[in-house]
């Protein structure tokens, strides 16, 4: 049991996600950032090894090959993947680690990191979903449409997850995520972990 624990953050497009992970890191230094490796070219202000480890195909495709990713996906002909050493190493060294993936993801991490703690945040509705999504002014009605009906097939596994945050109220919402963060820290397990001091006295493993 490392002294870290692994937090996956999954929801559909238009739920908040970004924004209430963003708030959270910033109330709570113990959380980090996973940096995930891609072949996508750096965009403007991208520093490397910040947004992400920027790497050419050939290292990615050898990395996974050697098995060396907890989970790893291609999306608009790039790819992404996490390093399972990376985040062990963090975890070892008593940070909480922190993924945003979609379902997918989150379904190869826990293969690698079965103690990981799911969190899905859903919208309080479909219709406010769409209304956030037009909100942004960037997408067509047809795009729109499809990020619709995407988020409606994320959604049927949310019974994968540990929690489930409905994302009506964002003050509120940051509340609930911020309680999960820490009744995961409370568990048994992961207590032990972090104060072998104190139970080792009464500890009988």
């Amino acid at each position: 049991m490392t002294t870290g624990t692994l937090f996956i953050v999954a929801a559909p497009s238009g739920a908040g996600k970004t924004t209430l992970v963003g708030r959270l890191m910033a109330d709570d230094a113990l959380v980090r950032h996973s940096i995930s490796f891609t072949t996508r070219a750096p965009r403007p202000g991208e520093q490397d090894g910040r947004e992400y480890h920027f790497i050419d195909v050939q290292r990615f495709l050898g990395m996974r090959e050697r098995g060396e990713f907890a989970e790893w996906a291609e999306v608009h002909g790039n790819f992404y993947g996490t390093s399972r050493a990376w985040l062990e190493q963090r975890m070892e060294a008593g940070d909480d680690m922190l993924l945003e993936i979609d379902w997918q993801g989150a379904q190869q991490v826990r293969r690698q990191f079965p103690e990981a703690v799911g969190i899905f945040i859903l919208p309080p509705s479909i219709g406010e979903l769409e209304r956030r999504l037009r909100s942004r002014g960037s997408d067509s009605e047809d795009v729109i449409a499809r990020r619709v009906a995407g988020a409606l097939g994320e959604m049927r596994h949310v019974g994968e997850f540990d929690f489930v945050i409905i994302n009506k109220d964002l003050d509120v919402a940051l509340g609930e995520l911020k309680a999960a963060v820490t009744a995961s820290r409370l568990r048994f397990a992961r207590q032990r972990a972090r104060h072998p001091d104190i139970f080792r006295f009464f500890d009988q493993d």
